[in-house]
C-alpha cells in the first residue's frame, strides 16, 4: 500500500485528538495541521473549533500569524488581507517561512484572476524569501509557480529557465516524483516551442520515472504528451501505441480507464480507417 490514510482512519484520528477534553492538550501547530483533514471530511464545525483553539493557544506572534493565515483561507478573505498579512509577517523575527507561504498563496489568488503581473510579483517575492532561508522544497514550489505563470503568458522560453532550475534542484534532492512532474511540464514547453526531440526526451524520462513509481497519473501525462508529438509528426502508429499502453496500465491496475484516453483511441482509429475523408 502507498501509506495513504482512509477516511475512516482519518475520522478515528480526529476523534481521538479532539473529542471530550482531548483538544485541550494539542498545541497550535498540530491544531492547524488537523484543519485540512477536518475540511476533507466535510466537518466544518470541527475545523472552526480547531481554528479557534489554535488562535487562543498560540504561544508567539509566528503561531498567531499561521493561525490568522488559516482563518483568512477558511473565511475566503480578500487578496488585500492576505497581502497585508504577508507584509506583517516579513517584519516578524523568524517570520520568513510564514511570509513566503502567504506571498505564494497571494500569487495563486492573483493567477486565478488572471492578474499575471501581480501574481509574478508575489511569486518572485515568495521565492526570494525561500532562497534566503534555503528552503529547497519551497523553492521548488516557487519555481513551479513561476513556470506556470510564464506558460499562461505564452512566454515558454522563460518557463524553460524556471523548469530547468526546478529539475536540477529536484535531482539534487533525489525527489523522483517531483522530477517526474517537472520533466513532463518542461516537455510541454519544449513541444510548444517546436523542440520535439527535446520534448520527447523529457516525456520519456518522466514516463520511466512514472513506471518505476507505479504512478498512473504520471504515466498518463507523459504518454499523452508523447502521443501528441507523434500525431504532430504524423506517426500515428506510435501515438496509438502510447495511448494503448496507457489504457492497459489502468486496466492492469484494476482501475477505470480515463474517458479521454478511450475517446482519443476511438478518434485515432477512425482517422486511420478513412484518411481520405479527413
Amino acid at each position: 500500500m502507498d501509506g495513504e490514510v482512509t477516511a475512516e482512519q482519518a475520522r478515528r484520528i480526529l476523534d481521538m485528538l479532539t473529542e471530550g477534553g482531548a483538544m485541550d492538550h494539542i498545541n497550535t501547530p498540530l491544531a492547524l495541521r488537523l484543519i485540512p483533514l477536518a475540511i476533507e471530511l466535510e466537518d466544518e464545525p470541527l475545523a472552526e473549533r480547531l481554528l479557534t483553539h489554535a488562535k487562543s493557544n498560540a504561544t508567539d506572534e509566528i503561531e498567531t500569524g499561521w493561525a490568522e493565515f488559516e482563518h483568512l483561507k477558511l473565511t475566503g478573505a480578500s487578496i488585500d488581507l492576505f497581502a497585508e498579512l504577508t507584509a506583517q509577517s516579513e517584519l516578524l523575527e523568524g517570520g520568513d517561512h510564514l511570509a513566503a507561504a502567504v506571498a505564494h498563496h497571494v500569487a495563486l489568488m492573483h493567477m486565478a484572476k488572471e492578474a499575471f503581473e501581480e501574481a509574478q510579483m508575489f511569486a518572485s517575492r515568495s521565492l526570494r524569501i525561500r532562497e534566503h532561508i534555503k528552503d529547497n522544497n519551497g523553492i521548488v514550489y516557487g519555481l513551479a509557480l513561476l513556470e506556470a505563470l510564464a506558460k499562461k503568458q505564452h512566454n515558454h522560453e522563460t518557463a524553460l529557465v524556471h523548469g530547468s532550475r526546478r529539475i536540477e534542484l529536484l535531482m539534487d534532492m533525489r525527489d523522483e516524483e517531483g522530477q517526474m512532474e517537472a520533466m513532463a511540464d518542461m516537455g510541454h514547453s519544449q513541444a510548444t516551442l517546436g523542440q520535439f526531440d527535446a520534448a520527447k526526451d523529457l516525456y520519456t524520462q518522466s514516463l520511466d520515472l512514472a513506471v518505476g513509481l507505479e504512478d498512473l497519473s504520471g504515466q498518463l501525462v507523459a504518454r499523452w504528451g508523447l502521443a501528441d508529438i507523434a500525431e504532430i509528426e504524423e506517426d500515428y502508429e506510435t501515438a496509438m501505441l502510447q495511448l494503448s499502453d496507457c489504457l492497459h496500465a489502468f486496466i492492469n491496475a484494476g482501475l477505470p480507464t480515463p474517458i479521454a484516453v478511450r475517446q482519443r483511441i476511438e478518434a485515432l482509429t477512425e482517422f486511420k480507417k478513412s484518411p481520405d475523408d479527413k
